[in-house]
C-alpha cells in the first residue's frame, strides 16, 4: 500500500484514539477536522468502528497491544454495566460520559449490529484476555433478535418507549445484510435461516452497462464488507462482492457524466454519499433509481471523501487516483488531523468543518483491508461469521463445486 494510503490510515486511527472517551470508551459521533474537543454525543456505531480499530491498533504498531486490549474491556465493561439496552439493542446516540440516549433517539438494528461486529473483531483480537473475552460474549448472548422481528421475520428499524416499533423494516436492498447475518450467527437465541430470505432483493438498477442491486448513498454497498468478507461467495444467484464494484464504478461514470452540471466532476473527482452538507446531513447518492430520474435534485456538486475511501477494495486503482486528485488538487482546505473532512464542494468552496466517525470508521476498515485484509483475517475467523453465512447458504464458490 502506498505511503500515501498509509498516511491516510494513520489518520483515521487518529479519529478513534482521539475521540473515544477516556472513562466510557464510547466514540464520538463527530469531531472538528483541525482536531480539539470532540462532540460530547457518541454514536454507537462509530463506537463499533472503534473496537474494530482498537484490534488494528497492536499489530499496526499505533498503540500498544496492552493498552489496545485495556481500551476494549474499558468500553465492553461500559456497554454492559452503564448503558441502558432494550432486549440488548443499543441506542441509536448516546452521551459519551456517562451513555444516556439523546434526542429522543431509536433503539437501532442496524447501528447495534456495527458495534457487534466490532465487539467480535476485538474479542478476535484479544485470545488470550479472559475478561475480555467474558465481556464480549455476554454482549452478545443478551442480544434477543426476535424481539425487534415482525411476522414475516424482517427485522425493524428499531424501537422507541415512546412508540414501540418503527413502522419501517429492513425489507429491501439496504445496508442491512451484516445486520441479518449477525442475527442468523449470534448469541443464544439467533433468529431461523428464513429470516435472511423475507427481505426483497431489489431494486435492481441498470447503468452504463451494470446491473445491480442498488440504493443510491454509496456507503449502503460498503458498510457490510468491511467485516464480512463476500469475495467468492453468492446468495443464489447474487454476488455481493460484485454488485459493490458494479455500483462503486457505475457511481464513477455516473458523476462524470453530469461534468455539465458540475464542472469540477469527472473520473478522477468523483463520490457521494450521506454526508454533511451547506444544508445539513442528506442521505444523498447516485445513480438514481429509475433510468426516469436524472439525479437527486439536492445534489449540488458536494463529493465526499469516504465514498470514495470506503470502496477502495472494490475498485482500488480508481478509488487511489480520486483520494490522490482531492488531496493534491484541494490540500489542506479538506485534509486535517483525522484526514479528510467529511464533505466538501469544489464549485461554490463550501467544506465541512467535522469528520464523522461512521466516515472515518468505512475509511480506517477497509484501507487496512485493502493493504492486508486486517479486518476481514479477525471477524471471519469468527464462529458468528461462519455460522451467520452458513444457516444463509452463503457458501463459497469453491465450496459449492466440491459438493
Amino acid at each position: 500500500m502506498s505511503p500515501f494510503l498509509q498516511e491516510l490510515s494513520r489518520r483515521a486511527w487518529r479519529y478513534f484514539d482521539e475521540t473515544a472517551h477516556p472513562v466510557t470508551g464510547l466514540v464520538a459521533d463527530r469531531a472538528r477536522a483541525s482536531g480539539g474537543e470532540p462532540s460530547p454525543i457518541a454514536s454507537i456505531a462509530a463506537t463499533g468502528f472503534g473496537l474494530t480499530a482498537l484490534a488494528l491498533a497492536g499489530p499496526r504498531g499505533w498503540l500498544a497491544p496492552a493498552d489496545a486490549a485495556r481500551r476494549v474491556r474499558t468500553t465492553l465493561r461500559y456497554l454492559l454495566e452503564g448503558v441502558e439496552h432494550h432486549h440488548g439493542f443499543f441506542y441509536h446516540f448516546l452521551r459519551c460520559d456517562d451513555g444516556a440516549r439523546v434526542w429522543n433517539c431509536e433503539v437501532s438494528t442496524i447501528d447495534t449490529a456495527l458495534l457487534v461486529a466490532g465487539i467480535i473483531t476485538a474479542r478476535s483480537a484479544f485470545p488470550d484476555d479472559p475478561e475480555l473475552q467474558r465481556l464480549a460474549d455476554r454482549l452478545c448472548d443478551r442480544i434477543e433478535w426476535a424481539a425487534l422481528v415482525d411476522a414475516e421475520g424482517r427485522l425493524h428499524h428499531g424501537w422507541t418507549p415512546e412508540h414501540g416499533l418503527l413502522s419501517s423494516r429492513w425489507d429491501y436492498y439496504s445496508e442491512h445484510p451484516i445486520l441479518y447475518l449477525l442475527a442468523l450467527g449470534t448469541g443464544r437465541r439467533p433468529l431461523p435461516a428464513r429470516s435472511w430470505r423475507a427481505w426483497r432483493r431489489e431494486p435492481w438498477v441498470h447503468f452504463a452497462g451494470r446491473t445491480f442491486l442498488h440504493h443510491p448513498p454509496l456507503f449502503v454497498h460498503q458498510f457490510s464488507h468491511a467485516w464480512f468478507d463476500f469475495r467468492g461467495r453468492r446468495d443464489g444467484g447474487i454476488d455481493y462482492w460484485q454488485n459493490s464494484v458494479d455500483a462503486t464504478l457505475a457511481q464513477r461514470d455516473w458523476c462524470a457524466g453530469l461534468v455539465d452540471e458540475f464542472p469540477h466532476w469527472s473520473k478522477s473527482a468523483w463520490g457521494v454519499s450521506a454526508s454533511d452538507s451547506a444544508h445539513g446531513y442528506v442521505d444523498w447518492g447516485g445513480p438514481p433509481l429509475h433510468a426516469s430520474e436524472r439525479r437527486d435534485p439536492r445534489i449540488d456538486g458536494t463529493l465526499v471523501p469516504s465514498a470514495v475511501a470506503g470502496s477502495l477494495c472494490f475498485a482500488p486503482a480508481e478509488c487511489t487516483e480520486t483520494l490522490v486528485h482531492f488531496h493534491d488538487r484541494h490540500g489542506p482546505g479538506i485534509h486535517g488531523r483525522y484526514g479528510f473532512v467529511d464533505a466538501f464542494n469544489p464549485h461554490n468552496g463550501w467544506r465541512a468543518r467535522d469528520c464523522i466517525g461512521i466516515a472515518q470508521g468505512i475509511t480506517l476498515l477497509m484501507l487496512e483491508n485493502l493493504r492486508d485484509g486486517g479486518v476481514w483475517r479477525l471477524f471471519m475467523a469468527s464462529p458468528e461469521a461462519k455460522t451467520g453465512l452458513a444457516r444463509a447458504g452463503m457458501i463459497r464458490t469453491d465450496e459449492r463445486a466440491s459438493e
